[in-house]
């Protein structure tokens, strides 16, 4: 008699959490609109604040200043998580490691903007110089993680234009390149008119915030692409 034995099914391999990194790039979602809603309305009913020339940094000098300061770390730490999101959904493959790192540098330079106050600029709060004529430390560190944070998310736009353009999602790849070129360009005419560049001073505040703006929003356009890729094969069962 022939014995027929039965093996065993093999179990499958267990899915991905891709519960938790959804929920990493949700805040990546709302990080950014939350941001600017709350310095537009901050810089809408600030006394003597100029929107047009004075920095969004400033909002968080005087007796309301802790608003800004919250909302600097509350970005912070939402776009910090977001870029840990970012890592686990793209693991293992392109930009999966310089991707979420230079979002990652971005976010460490809110938090930075967050914990160090910068100095006053441009003749706000009223009454101090256009240029400080000594530095603080806090001021000093303030723009030190600005001077890291605003170039690399720049270049975390340039290596997603790199990953889409393998993807051949040449929509994407358009779109990170142009949001990395003009972050640049903002943030070097926005920093030429907070140094007085005469022709620039009067609308320094307008070019930052148009930047950040570029920037915020394809980070939150970003968060949203990688989310909605993640969720459409757990509708099907996978969590």
């Amino acid at each position: 008699m022939t014995t027929i034995t039965l093996q065993p099914a093999s179990t499958p391999p267990a899915p991905r959490p891709r519960r938790r990194t959804r929920a990493l790039l949700r805040c990546g979602i709302v990080a950014g609109p939350l941001f600017v809603l709350a310095f537009l309305i901050e810089g809408a009913t600030r006394d003597d604040y100029d929107p047009l020339r004075h920095p969004v940094s400033s909002l968080a000098l005087g007796p309301h200043g802790w608003t800004q300061t919250v909302n600097f770390l509350l970005c912070g730490l939402l776009t910090l998580a977001f870029a840990v999101g970012v890592r686990r959904a793209l693991a293992p493959g392109r930009a999966a490691t310089w991707g979420p790192l230079l979002i990652g540098v971005w976010a460490i330079g809110l938090l930075g903007a967050g914990v160090f106050v910068t100095d006053p600029i441009s003749g706000y709060p009223p009454g101090t110089p256009e240029v400080p004529a000594e530095y603080t430390t806090s001021g000093a560190l303030h723009d030190g993680f600005a001077l890291f944070a605003f170039p690399a998310l720049a270049a975390a736009c340039f290596v997603f234009t790199r990953r889409f353009v393998g993807e051949r999602r040449h929509g994407w790849a358009s779109y990170s390149a142009l949001t990395g070129l003009a972050f640049l360009a903002g943030d070097i005419l926005a920093s030429a008119g907070f140094a007085q560049v005469a022709g620039l001073v009067g609308l320094a505040g307008l070019f930052q915030r148009i930047t950040v703006v570029i920037g915020l929003l394809w980070l939150t356009l970003l968060a949203v692409h990688l989310h909605g890729q993640l969720a459409a094969p757990a509708r099907h069962g996978a969590v």
